[in-house]
């Protein structure tokens, strides 16, 4: 068999003896990857990124992994095997690694990051980009489905991973996310630089920034992103290399440490006298939102029934700052609180049987999408992300579709609506997120 791109098609394939293809999760035209496990008395889920290449390119893929396979930090991804293989007469080579739970790119379609989230994400993402430049590496492809989560923790994917001075293996299109000197020249610390800086005006705003490629000016950064953001992403998105900060330049500003470089065309910058001249007006503004915090608090208290609870943001782990919904009943319950917009008044926990709970490695996330009448009933119920296993994406859609919600009324009148139900399924426990998507 011939193929001309890697795909699903391929699940239930063995690769060299000793990994099954037991789920596609996505990839591009040369290359996917697919959940796997690692060889063992224990079952451990893993992740097997499969690229078609020939002779030439499989050993100088091969030797990129090798050295890869080298680096250890605990924000970037560990790479625990690469070979070569064939699956009919497609050659291929091969690299696995820790298997993530979530990535960045899977939250922005929903929402983009408060600035809380994004410093925290911002962190350890420097910490790991600063390891591989300081060891003589670029990792080559920092874009938001790079970043990863693996057990609650936020960390580079490292398939990509090379060294400096030279420009390895290209497996996916031109885009906003690569340098324009990536086009021609061999790869720096530099082109990471601007990668982050696309990634962080992403995050912020859920969109790259405004760039003509073809146009010699450095891209646009909008207003809505908030400082020191703004002036980092800037510093990053150089057209010339030289021009770009480092990671240390990017910490020190997080820390409020050194001065930010003005442009030289003097555009869309804010310079010190700007935000002295702004100091007054924030300080003004603070005091008034604690008098006013002070006289809610004055103000006599009455017991309400206790509403129901409410969260309209998706949350990847140890990067949301916002607060996350409790673990819920293990049995449905309803709040006889005041009608509140967008509530839910019902939440039905997944039925899971205890041995498959003890089979969970980390935590496994399902996503199931709601349509709501305006009576507040789910009309209809769809996997939206199922996850690496039929058993609990199955039990989180039973339960979603015994969810009610309170009816939303806009302008009097009671009207449909869309959620998100992220389920968390841990041997600790199951947490249930419910995102309002419209209206």
């Amino acid at each position: 068999m011939k193929t001309e791109t890697i795909g699903s098609e391929w699940v239930g394939q063995f690769i060299d003896g000793r990994y099954s293809l037991l789920q596609w999760l996505g990839g591009s035209v040369q290359s996917g990857v697919f959940l796997t496990e690692l060889p063992g008395a224990q079952a451990q889920r893993a992740a097997i990124r499969l690229v078609l290449a020939d002779s030439s390119d499989a050993d100088a893929q091969i030797a990129q992994w090798a050295s890869a396979s080298t680096l250890s930090h605990p924000h970037l991804m560990r790479l625990f095997h690469t070979g070569r293989c064939q699956i009919g007469t497609d050659r291929l080579v091969y690299a696995v690694t820790e298997y993530a739970e979530e990535n960045l790119s899977q939250i922005l379609p929903v929402r983009a990051l408060t600035a809380q989230e994004t410093r925290e994400m911002l962190d350890p993402v420097l910490a790991a980009l600063a390891y591989l430049h300081g060891k003589g590496f670029v990792h080559g492809d920092l874009k938001p489905s790079n970043i990863l989560v693996v057990n609650d923790q936020v960390k580079l994917s490292c398939e990509q991973v090379q060294t400096v001075g030279r420009l390895g293996r290209r497996l996916w299109a031109p885009a906003a996310y690569e340098a324009p000197e990536c086009a021609a020249e061999t790869i720096s610390p530099a082109a990471d630089m601007w990668s982050l800086g696309v990634t962080l005006v992403e995050a912020l705003t859920q969109h790259p920034p405004v760039w003509e490629r073809s146009k010699q000016k450095d891209p646009i950064v909008a207003e809505p992103v908030p400082e020191p953001f703004a002036s980092i992403a800037r510093e990053c998105l150089r057209i010339d290399p030289a021009r770009r900060c480092t990671t240390g330049d990017v910490r020190a500003r997080l820390d409020g440490n050194g001065s930010i470089a003005k442009p030289d065309d003097g555009e869309g910058s804010i310079g010190a006298s700007q935000t002295k001249l702004r100091l007054p007006i924030i300080v003004a503004a603070v005091l008034a939102v604690i008098a006013f915090v002070v006289i809610l608090l004055m103000r006599p208290h009455r017991t309400e029934p206790t509403p129901a609870v409410t969260v309209e943001q998706l949350s990847l782990p140890a990067i949301a700052a916002s607060p996350q919904a409790p673990p819920a009943a293990s049995k449905p319950h309803a709040s006889n609180g005041p009608a509140v917009k967008g509530e839910v008044a019902e939440q039905a926990m997944p039925d899971v049987a205890a041995k498959a709970v003890a089979s969970i490695q980390g935590q496994v996330n399902v996503r199931v999408r709601v349509a709501v009448d305006p009576a507040g009933e789910v009309s209809s119920a769809e996997l939206d992300s199922a996850g690496p296993s039929k058993y609990f994406a199955k039990a989180a859609l039973e339960a979603a579709r015994r969810w009610r919600f309170k009816p939303i009324e806009i302008k009097g009148e009671a009207v449909s609506s869309v959620w998100l139900l992220q389920f968390k399924f841990k041997r600790s426990g199951t947490e249930v997120n419910p995102i309002k998507v419209s209206p």
